[in-house]
């Protein structure tokens, strides 16, 4: 159906519309009429039309007064202009009204037809749109939890997939580097800083009241993006545009965690707390979800922010945060040139504050070597030794002037962030020299895939995919190359038989080792012997 209205103050105009709709539209409109400005704009508010023919010309308020009021509340009415005259300033100002057409008095049928024919098939393709718009919302209300729950547990999971982390930023709108997680936590009752029946609640909230739960939470937080249920926990990260609440943001925070509280503990019945981390970067959400926690397990309030309890690291004003975070950050992702860059700032910042304070400049240069080399062993691919570095005391110890002190600690650095770089590739490289090396020694025997795995202790399916990727063959492929070679090799020597070769080559079975090499020389043992035995 659609609404029409019709606003002209000559009655035989109305009339002669009607006639027209009637005929040739029957049962498919709903029609009221209007003889004043005014009178247009009550009818349209209560009516709410689709379609307005609009007289220009009307006692009181004119035509285009009208339109402009009615587009207030009712954006996507389509107007048509009802004119006796060519009135050409009226037509420009109904321009930016969104008028469909002009129609001159006396109307003509064709024409009034034709027009709502048109003005028809625009509302079904608003409608349309319209529809598939519900629709996709209705979709994205359905993916939105899921997208915004991966979100949370990479960046908790301190993913390394940057790439991803940043697609979940994109699909959520998140601009911000910096942000910081609450966390909140649900129980029967709180019981000092304790909830009672955390998996019993944990169970009813997943599946009777996290919607509603998460329902006030975005309401209270708008940008929040909101986890699900873990145990009796929900995570939620809030976007922040520095790297540093101030204390009136802070106090809005507690603010407005207090209410989300009372809110959720009315909807639910049961009792609920909610602790705020301190702002980092998303690779630190996790050390900020690690704040709330405390947060909450440090006070009884109902609400707990971590920079109001003793428990984050406290810097000195102008200490350079960042720079040191970057530092191990960039080491740890192998950007050496980076890691360096932020390494060499920390330490020109150490001298020009403290440069009269030798001994705490040498401590910390040894902090960080020892803290850079601890993320180094961890990456793997290098092995620790228990006294790899029982010189370092002695040498820093020794060291005379900054110069060289700074080039102890950049080649100390430089080192780290290069094993780090090239780590892995090492490791795998190690693996298949190992590899090569116990197939060299052995390959006259029956050796199984099961076997050098076992000897190199790796999983024979993660060592079969490794030495593939690493020497464009497989390892049946490999041994029997290294077989055929020795094979070769025999078949030179007049005196060997071709039992004795094909034994010392690897096979048991002389038909069989006659069949492979033919299928990789071309010809026969006894074939080849002839061919090259003896040259």
């Amino acid at each position: 159906m659609y609404r029409i209205l019709l606003a002209d103050d000559e009655g035989i105009v109305l009339n002669a519309l009607e006639f027209i709709i009637q005929k040739n539209f029957g049962g498919k409109y709903e029609l009221e009429t209007a003889k004043t400005g005014l009178g247009a704009i009550e009818a349209a508010e209560r009516f709410r039309p689709d379609i307005v023919f609009m007289d220009i010309q009307m006692p009181g308020i004119n035509g285009i007064d009208a339109m402009r009021e009615i587009r207030k509340f009712s954006a996507n009415a389509i107007f048509v202009v009802l004119t006796a005259y060519d009135k050409f300033d009226y037509a420009k100002e109904a321009i930016s009204l969104g008028v469909l057409d002009y129609l001159n008095k006396p109307v003509n049928q064709k024409v009034v037809v034709e027009v709502i024919e048109r003005a028809m098939r625009e509302i079904d393709i608003r409608r349309e749109r319209r529809k598939n718009d519900l629709q996709i919302r209705e979709r994205m209300e359905t993916v939105m939890p899921i997208i915004e729950n991966g979100f949370i547990y990479s960046i908790l999971l301190q993913e390394r997939f940057d790439e991803d982390i940043e697609n979940y930023k994109n699909l959520l709108g998140i601009t911000s580097q910096y942000g910081y997680m609450l966390a909140v936590v649900f129980g029967d009752r709180q019981q000092g800083n304790y909830m009672t029946n955390a998996v019993g609640t944990s169970v009813k909230t997943q599946m009777d009241y996290y919607p509603k739960v998460r329902e006030i939470l975005k309401d209270a937080f708008p940008e929040a993006v909101v986890g699900n249920v873990s145990a009796n926990k929900i995570p939620v990260f809030m976007p922040a545009g520095e790297w540093k609440m101030n204390y009136n943001r802070r106090i809005e925070m507690i603010e407005k965690s207090r209410m989300a509280v009372r809110s959720m503990n009315k909807a639910t019945g049961l009792s609920f707390r909610i602790g705020i981390g301190g702002v980092g970067k998303l690779k630190d959400a996790l050390h900020s979800y690690d704040d709330a926690l405390k947060a909450l397990y440090s006070t009884k309030s109902s609400v707990a922010h971590a920079d109001d309890l003793p428990i984050a690291v406290e810097y000195e004003e102008n200490y350079p945060v960042e720079t040191e975070e970057a530092i191990f950050e960039k080491l740890q992702d192998g950007k050496m040139e980076e890691c360096l860059a932020q390494a060499d700032k920390f330490f020109d910042w150490m001298v020009s504050q403290y440069g009269d304070d030798e001994m705490s400049i040498k401590l910390k240069v040894l902090e960080f070597v020892l803290n850079g080399e601890s993320i180094m062993y961890h990456g793997g691919g290098h092995l620790y030794r228990f006294n790899s570095r029982k010189t370092y005391l002695q040498e820093v110890h020794d060291i005379r002037g900054y110069d060289l002190l700074k080039k102890w600690f950049m080649d100390k650095m430089r080192r780290a962030a290069s094993i780090m770089t090239k780590g892995s590739k090492d490791h795998t490289n190690d693996l298949i020299r190992q590899a090569k090396e116990y197939i060299d020694r052995h390959f006259q025997k029956d050796i199984s895939l099961d076997d050098i795995s076992r000897e190199l202790n790796i999983s024979p399916y993660y060592f079969s995919k490794l030495f593939k990727e690493e020497t464009g063959e497989n390892y049946v492929e490999y041994v029997t190359g290294r077989r055929m070679d020795r094979a070769k090799q025999l078949l030179k020597n007049p005196d060997k038989s071709i039992k004795e070769v094909c034994v010392e080559a690897g096979y048991s079975d002389p038909n069989y080792f006659s069949r492979i090499f033919k299928k990789y020389q071309g010809v026969s043992p006894t074939e080849y012997k002839e061919n090259v035995g003896g040259n």
